[in-house]
């Protein structure tokens, strides 16, 4: 597809963000987004291409449509095509929102987050670099993973220095949401994603980071903090008793006992609004069973009236107490709404016939005055 540089929608580490627009004013292209940089500092965007290519397809993973070269400005650039993700990132969102999101959408997001990592985990690779601006989001609903320039396979070693067996010290990701592991021992395995999930679930709930670090702090200080002491990450204490518990499998020190993203798209938090649908269902379908029941009145006023006065004889609730015996005396002379109303469906198949119906005055009418 032969294209021009559209408008600017980002930028990062790596370089800039722009919109991909078609030359051919007709092209059938899907709306795309690029991602570019000097091709000497490409080794990221590359990265984030190969392991997109390898993980292959996901609902929950932003899609790789494909990179190129390109000459520009007198400079060579790398490109990387991606799917445009027209209502921006988490982080938008939460802005949007007045910096927290209930906790309904806390959910829903997360869900959607770790159906993503659970894909990534399973084909061999950590992204290694989880937060909201990096969770996009469609006009469609749906909820995506981006930016694996990062990404890395799981227990991949970090490179040795040349001299001495000494790892070298390498920050992947945001300080702020890197797991102990990763500080200690420079450990970048899936557990890392889940640590920085919970880290990205209290910044959707709170609007503020999981770690109370004000502008200034030093960040050696912060990362002992993380990796040394036994403090964790704060909880929300206005989160349910089930999202409580649920940050707590995500903040776990030891990696070996963090739950993974399978056990925890089973935990009850991330059940909780299926459960609410099932029990709604459950009690509507309670509802309509107690309906058939004599002693229901649904049965009154489920049938669609032929007019405005084909309706049951009404009881005022401010009178219904002084009026209950008066009422049952005359139920024996009264025939039941039942009785002359016609069904839905018998109504439906008096307008589907070839005469038209008649809706004139009779005596299946009431006399209400």
């Amino acid at each position: 597809m032969e294209w021009v540089r559209g408008e600017t929608i980002g930028c990062g580490s790596f370089g800039a963000v722009n919109l991909v627009l078609p030359k051919n004013a007709f092209s059938k292209s899907p709306l795309m987004a690029v991602k570019s940089c000097q091709l000497i500092d490409s080794v990221s965007l590359k990265n984030e291409k190969e392991v997109l290519d390898r993980i292959g397809s996901c609902p929950q993973i932003i899609r790789c449509l494909g990179g190129n070269h390109t000459v520009e400005k007198g400079g060579r650039l790398y490109n990387l095509f991606l799917e445009y993700a027209d209502k921006g990132s988490l982080a938008d969102q939460l802005k949007k929102s007045g910096g927290r999101l209930m906790e309904s959408d806390v959910r829903r997001y997360a869900r959607s987050i770790l159906k993503g990592l659970r894909f990534v985990h399973s084909k061999g690779f950590v992204h290694c670099d989880i937060k909201l601006q990096n969770i996009l989001l469609f006009g469609n609903g749906d909820v995506k993973i981006a930016d694996f320039g990062l990404a890395k396979r799981n227990g991949e070693e970090e490179e040795e220095e040349e001299e001495g067996e000494k790892r070298r010290m390498e920050i992947r990701g945001t300080p702020l949401n890197i797991a102990p592991e990763s500080v200690n021992e420079n450990v970048y395995d899936s557990a890392v994603d889940i640590w920085a999930l919970g880290c990205a679930i209290v910044e959707m709930f709170t609007g503020k980071p999981a770690w109370n670090f004000k502008p200034g702090t030093n960040m050696a200080a912060l990362l002992i903090k993380i990796g040394v002491s036994d403090e964790l990450p704060g909880i929300p204490r206005e989160l349910s008793e089930q999202g409580k518990d649920f940050l707590g499998k995500c903040f776990v020190k030891d990696p070996k006992k963090r739950w993974t993203a399978e056990m925890l798209l089973d935990h009850p938090f991330m059940a909780c609004d299926d459960q609410i649908v099932s029990n709604s269902m459950n009690r509507c379908e309670e509802e309509e069973e107690e309906s058939t029941s004599p002693r229901c009145s649904f049965e009154e006023f489920s049938a669609s009236p032929k007019s405005p006065f084909e309706f049951p004889d009404w009881v005022s609730s401010q009178s219904s107490s002084s009026s209950q015996s008066s009422s049952s005396s005359q139920s024996s002379s009264v025939p039941s709404f039942s009785s002359y109303i016609s069904s839905p469906l018998d109504r439906i198949r008096e307008l589907a016939c070839d005469e038209a119906a008649n809706w004139s005055v009779s005596e299946r009418w009431i006399t209400l005055r």
